[in-house]
């Protein structure tokens, strides 16, 4: 027989919230297990096994239902059925119930609560289907509703932090208002307004906080749509914009990166502490972000795919190969990083060899340091005698280019020996020189040794 878990729910909080076939399971001696004590009504569970200490042991409130889960599973498997109790609603955000749902090992059987929903919205004296709501969870709110304008019901809004996370979701100011639901349908029930900049510092949430916004006056992601927009109508409306190819654009891709690194060589020479330095970065970071949705949009006008795809793919790569962060894979150090990150590259793109995939075009100081970077992380670096011998050789009399490459080869395999970037070593000693003689040129003088001064 396969094992079983009853999940039920003792509703809002108020003691009548309870139906009768909750109250009937609850009375039916069988093993019980509650998700938290932290509720109005849990009294009313007679010895049950709480999961409380999970929340404060484990590292993530996806981990607690998991563990949760997994619990309950290996508990029906050994008593054949078990009641599992949850605050609220079994089917109104309880992640861990979707758990035991998508668990194939058990059968689960779901009995109807009250949720704190149904006196939401009597107390807000709205019908949300009429109304368009959208519930969301607090925890995930930026990711949940970017673009959103509709009214939302934001749930799991228990702590302080969670509220700061939602407010620096959005750059809305004071007109933008929040009604606080708190301890729905119980004595203690308050409901009042708040602007959008008091969120997290006008009053103490708890686990029976949940929030209301009528409408969202700055969307999420409002910014990042109003420049798609805007490309989609020069493409529409401006002869330059709708000649541009791929090949045409290529030009103000490189250009535009090459202006982003000098806005930050900039930054970095002002230790990060000029504000000016900020604002040119922004800048040309904006200008960076337009060629690429440029390309983006050329693409979907291809059928091929669009900026979203876009974010999506990349969201999807990094979550894959940082799985230290989303899987079980243990690590160190930073380097310890950088090979799982290599290893799963190599694996997704098909690659034979780790030098696969580094881009030809790249300036060729760049290029030998990207290679002598990749063999040293695979334990292959070359080796630094044969390196220094070259360099102590130099270029002899006839010496041809075979052996200038050889001699520029030794010499990025040193900086790399030494943990430098060549092309960042070259460029400053190129920079140093151009102002040696530009110095020059104003005492009237340009010294002989200008370029290696």
């Amino acid at each position: 027989m396969t094992p079983r878990v009853t999940v039920c729910g003792l509703g809002p909080g108020g003691e009548g919230d309870l139906t009768e076939a909750t109250a009937a399971a609850l009375a039916s001696g069988r093993p019980t297990f509650l998700r938290t004590a932290r509720h109005p009504t849990a009294h009313r569970v007679q010895n049950p096994v709480t999961f409380d200490e999970i929340y404060d042991s484990a590292d993530s409130l996806a981990e607690v239902y998991q563990i949760i889960a997994d619990r309950l599973v290996e508990a029906a498997t050994e008593a054949g059925d078990v009641l599992y109790v949850v605050p609220g609603s079994p089917l109104v955000l309880e992640r861990s119930v979707m758990h035991l749902r998508a668990d194939t090992r058990i059968e689960v059987d779901i009995l109807p609560s009250l949720s704190f929903l149904d006196v939401a919205w009597a107390r807000l004296a709205i019908d949300p289907v009429e109304a368009g709501v959208r519930l969301v969870d607090g925890h995930v709110f930026a990711q949940e509703i970017e673009g959103q304008t509709g009214p939302l019901l934001i749930a799991h809004t228990h702590a302080p932090w969670v509220l700061s996370d939602i407010k620096l979701a959005m750059d809305a100011g004071p007109e933008q208002t929040v009604t606080v639901l708190k301890a729905l349908g119980t004595q203690d029930e308050e409901i009042f307004d708040v602007s959008w900049p008091d969120l997290d510092r006008s009053f103490e949430p708890d686990h029976l906080t949940s929030l209301f916004v009528p409408s969202i006056v700055v969307p999420v992601g409002s910014e990042l749509k109003r420049t798609v927009d805007l490309m989609h109508r020069l493409r529409q409306e401006c002869p330059w914009d709708q000649k541009q190819t791929h090949e045409s654009l290529r030009r103000y891709l490189l250009e535009e990166t090459y202006e982003v690194l000098e806005a930050l060589d900039d930054l970095i020479k002002h230790n990060g502490d000029g504000v000016d330095q900020y604002i040119d970065l922004e800048e040309e970071l904006g200008d960076l972000w337009f060629q690429i949705l440029f390309h983006a949009e050329l693409a979907s006008e291809a059928g091929a795919f669009s900026i979203a795809d876009v974010a999506r793919t990349v969201h999807d790569k990094l979550v894959a190969r940082h799985p230290h962060v989303f899987a079980n894979t243990e690590v160190e150090t930073a380097e310890d990083v950088v090979s799982n990150w290599e290893a799963i590259k190599k694996e997704e793109k098909g690659r034979a060899s780790i030098m696969d995939g580094i881009p030809a075009a790249l300036p060729a100081l760049s290029f030998a340091h990207k290679i002598q970077e990749k063999a040293a992380r695979s334990d292959h670096a070359s080796d630094p005698a044969l390196a220094s011998a070259v360099l102590d050789r130099g270029l002899l009399g006839d010496a041809g280019e075979h052996e200038l490459g050889q001699l520029l080869l030794a010499v990025v395999d040193q900086a790399c020996q030494l943990g430098f970037d060549p092309e960042h070593a070259l460029r400053q000693a190129a920079i140093q020189a151009r102002d040696r003689y530009r110095q020059g040129e104003v005492a009237g003088l340009v010294p002989v040794n200008w370029l290696l001064g």
